[in-house]
Formats: C-alpha cells, structure tokens, sequence
C-alpha cells in the first residue's frame, strides 16, 4: 500500500497532538475555581503549581531534545505524549500541594517534548523549502488548541466534573498513540514502505542538494561543540528574545482584560479566541510565504525575510496597542493582539526550524530542545518582570519593554546567522 503525501499524514497527526497539548495545559486554568475549592487551595497555591509546571517545562525541553536524539522522533512522541497525558489523568487523584506538585511537574516534563521532537520530525520528513509550512501547521495547533479548550472542557467539566474532566483528556492523548504507531512505521522516513516513491526520491534529492546526507549511526555533536559555533547563539538569543510574546497573551490577556475592561469570564472567553485564530493563520501563511520566496531566492533569504516581516507585524501591534487602546474599546485590543500573534506565529515557526537548516539529524533535537529550554526561562523573567512592573495597574512599561525584545531578537538572527546554511560538512569542517 502507497499512500501519497505521507508527510502531510505525519505533520497532521502531530498537529492534532499540539491541540490536545494545549486543551491539556489550559483545563489547569479554566478547572482551577473549582478544583481549588475542593483541595482547598488558594491563588499562592495556584501560583506555585504554574511556576512548578514551567521549571520541568523549562529543563524537559533540553532533555527531551537529547531524548528525541538518541531514540527518534517515532518513539520519542510516544513516550512525550504518554507521560503529559498520565500526568493529566493523574491531577483526579490529587489530594493537596504535595500530591498536586507531582503531577503538575510531571505533565511539564511531557507536554515540553512536543516541540523539539516536531523540529526534528519536520526535518526529517519535509524538504527544506516545506519546512517553514510543516511548522507552521504544527504551531498552529497551539492556537486551535486555545480556541477550542475552552468549550470542550467546560462542556466535560459540566457533565463529569473536574476529576473526570481530566480522565478523559489523558485518555484521549493515549488513543492518539495508536495511530501514530500505525501511520509511522519507520524511524527512517525513507524506509517507510506506505511512501511513494516520488515523495522518497524528492528528499533524497533534497537532501543531497542541501548536503544533508546523515550516515547510519551517527551521533549528535555534544551540547559544547554545538555552541562553540556562533550560528546557535543566534538561535538561542532570539528565541530568548521573542518567546515572551506568547506567553504574554497566554498568560495575561485575561488577567488584562479583567482589570483594564472589567470583562467577565464569559466575555474574556467570547472574545480572547478571535486573536488566537488569527495567530493559526499567521502559522499557517508565514509557512506558505516562506516556501513561495525560498523557491524564487534562497533558504537564506526566505527565512531572514520571513522572520523579519513577522517581527514587523508584532512590533506594529503593540505600539498601536500602546497608543490607540483605550478603557473603552476593548475589541481594539483584542484585533492588535491578534495582529501581533498572527506576526509570531509568522515569524516563529521559521526561527524553530532554524535548528534543522543548521544542523543534520542527529543533533537538530539537541540545539531544539535547548533552544527551547533557553525560550522557558525567558518567559519566568517575564513573568516575575510583569507582576512587578504592572502593581501601580499600567501595562505600557511592560508593553515597551517587550516591543523591544522583538528587535533584539531579529538582531540575534541577522548579525550571528550571517547565511542559513549547514554549520558543518561531514567531516566536521566549518562551512
């Protein structure tokens, strides 16, 4: 049996998991009400499982890139998905802090190898031209995931409870296994025997053409060799610089809305979903655009431009946010936070793919995974930064300080990465 375009089976089923990963990690918030009351814990406690859940969070992104190194993506999905979804089913057994902290960590040290181990798939399944698009339809699952988190869980929250709640979402991450096991067969996409042999032939083409032929066994450079290049650097100190943005809207445009708008829950949940679809398409036409300009000029030239006029659109929502917001027009803000989130989703998924346009196989999970470890820590800071500089009530400090991140992170990118193109040849010689 052939089944034509197989990449896109693969690319699918890992968005499909990114939306169960953020339906996962949302139902903490939209559970907590209730689920704090019955444990009887308060916003301190609440406070504490967050930062729990981003430190494993931060140090799983490391190590589940080294993971996905040594075992393959195949496998190293598997064992992500099935600890993250554990993890959830296992918050119906929570009986206090202590008991609640496991879990929490537990489901960080999971849902964080989602992202180094989809760079690493993306670069072994998709040709170097489609890679931008195959991460952009990846990341847009995190923004489907915050669009329909919201109605599934209160619908199950509604008709179980809470601890059911959380049963059925770990239960649904465990079907999702099957089909993988089922659809990817091979650690090696080209061996698989559903793949045509004209998707086989073109990234044998394409990887011979962009010089990433990865011999039988081979291993990942050792995180040393890996930064004593400077390429990476730009990776990780973009990545430090631009993560912030997300997690921003993520973890604060309610909290925002509430204090500058005075919306309830329910008019935070009928509105906030408008700026997280426009983040989905952003992924997905950031992807597409990149694939248009690298098949005209160059895998340089592509992703520089794309990460580029993706900063640009961020760097243009927040300022009108800054300037044209008001108590009044809330909807205002809520169309520039999803311009801003359409400019990063652009934007982001051509800097995660960096790690596989720099390095070959076995050590894209590596530079990935601590790419994205680097991108945690970052957002803690910003966390704490925020909590502090916003107590007088005044989001603008916070806001500037953030826009100007974002041209940090395009002059990380432009200044240490001065071409896109493989950091060392098959002997280990600079290129």
């Amino acid at each position: 049996m052939k089944i034509k375009g197989l990449r896109w089976w693969i690319i699918g089923l890992i968005f499909v998991a990114t939306v169960i990963n953020y339906i996962d990690r949302t139902a903490f918030a939209l559970l907590w009400p209730e689920m704090g009351k019955d444990l009887g814990m308060d916003n301190s406690d609440y406070a504490l499982m967050l930062n729990i859940f981003m430190f494993t969070y931060a140090a799983s992104k490391f190590l589940s890139g080294r993971l996905y190194d040594k075992i393959g993506t195949r496998i190293g999905f598997v064992a992500s998905i099935i600890v993250w979804s554990a993890a959830a089913a296992f918050h119906a057994l929570a009986k206090g802090v202590v008991s609640l902290s496991i879990v929490r960590g537990l489901l960080g040290l999971g849902e964080a190898g989602l992202w180094p181990g989809a760079v690493k798939s993306n670069g072994e399944w998709f040709p170097v031209k489609q890679r931008a698009l195959a991460q952009g339809i990846f990341n847009s699952g995190a923004s489907i995931g915050n669009v329909v988190a919201p109605i599934i869980i209160v619908y199950l929250y509604a008709q179980f409870g809470w601890k059911s709640t959380y049963i059925i979402l770990g239960l649904a991450g465990l079907i999702w296994v099957l089909p993988w096991l089922i659809i990817n067969k091979k650690s090696k996409p080209e061996n698989h025997p559903w793949m045509t042999e004209h998707e086989r032939n073109m990234l044998l083409n394409d990887r011979i053409e962009n010089n990433v032929v990865v011999t039988e066994g081979a291993k990942s450079l050792s995180v040393v060799k890996i930064l004593s290049f400077k390429q990476p650097w730009g990776i990780l100190l973009c990545r430090f610089f631009i993560e912030p943005i997300w997690w921003f809207f993520a973890g604060w445009m309610p909290i925002y809305l509430n204090s500058k708008f005075g919306l309830s829950i329910e008019e935070i949940g009928n509105t906030m979903w408008i700026s997280y679809l426009m983040a989905a398409a952003g992924g997905i036409l950031g992807g597409i655009l990149t694939e248009a300009i690298i098949k005209r000029t160059s895998t340089d030239f592509g992703r520089k431009a794309s990460i580029v006029l993706g900063s640009l659109l961020i760097i243009i929502g927040f300022v009108s946010i800054i300037l044209f917001v008001n108590d009044t027009n809330y909807m205002t803000f809520i169309y520039l936070a999803g311009l801003a989130l359409f400019g990063f989703q652009f934007a982001i998924g051509n800097i995660q793919t960096l790690s596989s346009d720099l390095f070959r196989g076995p050590s894209v999970g590596t530079l990935a995974g601590l790419a994205g470890t680097v991108a945690a820590f970052s957002v803690m800071i910003m966390n704490w930064f925020i909590g502090r500089i916003t107590e007088g009530g005044s989001y603008t400090p916070a806001l500037i300080t953030i826009t100007a991140s974002v041209v940090l992170a395009v002059f990380a990118v432009l200044i240490l990465i001065k071409k896109v193109k493989l950091v060392i040849n098959e002997e280990n010689e600079i290129n």
